[in-house]
């Protein structure tokens, strides 16, 4: 079992990763820089926050046509498991692996705090350990985490159990005032149809530990590892 965490000029969480996973989940690790073109080696690629490019397009646009991005979509068509945290999240969508977009925030501010997501799907494999409806605490930090997308694609996530995650209050309450970006339909994370690719705008890998105020996102990634393990061969 090997992951691999991909670095962007300008990703800033890719450290933060990288410690979960060696560890919190105890699996060997590597960094990859986004010239790299041979994903062979890995099972599972963790694609960090940051702000890749500096964010001087749209965020994540740039990180997009980046030689490492050929390989994650040729890594994931063959059932690789691909996990998108934050900017990871905007440049999934920017590269086609996942529908819609992230837009500015609504108040066109940056945001920077914890908030609760909601556990929408648990039949995935980002998410096989954690009980449906179950609430999280984890930071988020961003300037564009509004997502959005048209409405056939709002009821094909709806209809196909695509969206993991939404944000919430305390008690798993939907409302707009636990929306802190102005995302539809309160998302915070959605997989594409297959499951092994998923993106989110909070920070799991920042709430691993209760010294940093939570530690809900550490069955996040033992999901992962688990799925992983589970899909090697006999």
């Amino acid at each position: 079992m090997k992951f691999g965490v991909i670095v962007f000029p300008g990703s800033n969480c890719d450290h933060d990763a990288y410690h979960v996973v060696s560890k919190h989940i105890g699996q060997p690790v590597d960094f990859i820089w986004h010239k790299e073109t041979d994903l062979s080696g890995y099972d599972a690629i963790l694609i960090p926050g940051g702000f890749s490019y500096g964010d001087y397009l749209r965020a994540g646009a740039l990180a997009s046509f980046s030689p490492v991005m050929n390989a994650v979509k040729e890594f994931a068509a063959n059932g690789g498991f691909v996990f998108g945290i934050c900017n990871g999240f905007q440049i999934l969508c920017e590269a086609g692996l996942l529908p819609g977009a992230l837009m500015r925030n609504e108040n066109l501010h940056f945001v920077c705090k914890h908030v609760n997501i909601r556990t929408e799907n648990t039949n995935t494999p980002y998410t096989s350990e954690l009980a449906e409806g179950s609430v999280l605490s984890m930071p988020i930090a961003h300037a564009e985490g509004n997502y959005v997308c048209d409405e056939e694609t709002m009821n094909q996530l709806e209809e196909n159990g695509q969206i993991v995650f939404r944000y919430c209050d305390a008690e798993g309450e939907l409302s707009s005032d636990a929306n802190p970006n102005g995302a539809l339909s309160n998302i915070a994370g959605i997989c594409n149809l297959d499951r092994n690719v998923i993106g989110m705008m909070p920070h799991p890998e920042r709430a691993c530990e209760e010294l940093l105020g939570s530690n809900d996102g550490q069955d996040i990634f033992k999901s992962l590892a688990k799925a992983v393990e589970a899909a090697q061969p006999a």
